[in-house]
């Protein structure tokens, strides 16, 4: 009996500092991401993209989309990828290439040092979902054919 409330404390604690690890990097990147909106450091970020996206087939319009969904995940990604369709910002090829591409990798910061914090290689986490998004949507894009509306 004793050994079961040794393990059960044990869990409780090791959960309660994985917790409170992972909150020490939320929070501020949640703070962070608030002045970097307000500063416009987000549109400088995306322009850096550009060269990106044409390289990923998708159209340049897609670069501000896929920053926030790589920086920021795919709750703020979907968020603006939803906008910029409804806009007409983003074709309907741009917009399954952006999808698939941040479904592999998205929230890069965040959830590497979520994983760092409980222990994971951060360089080989992240280089493993970079490359796995680049390869899979660059051979997507090779394939998939222009979905525009034709009249």
């Amino acid at each position: 009996m004793l050994d079961i409330m040794a393990i059960i404390s044990d869990g409780i604690g090791g959960g309660l500092k994985s917790v409170l690890n992972i909150a020490i990097i939320v929070f501020p990147l949640m703070i962070i991401m608030e002045i970097a909106k307000d500063l416009n450091i987000l549109d400088k970020i995306s322009d850096f993209c550009k060269p990106l996206t044409k390289w990923m087939g998708v159209s340049k319009e897609s670069a501000f989309p896929l920053t926030i969904g790589l920086v920021f995940g795919l709750a703020y990604g979907a968020g603006i990828i939803i906008q910029s369709a409804k806009e007409g910002n983003l074709d309907k090829r741009s917009l399954i290439l952006v999808s698939i591409f941040l479904v592999c990798c998205h929230a890069v910061i965040e959830d590497t040092l979520i994983f760092v914090a409980v222990g994971a290689n951060g360089f080989f986490l992240l280089t493993i979902r970079l490359l796995t998004a680049l390869v899979l949507t660059i051979l997507i894009s090779k394939k998939l054919p222009s979905l525009d509306k034709e009249k």
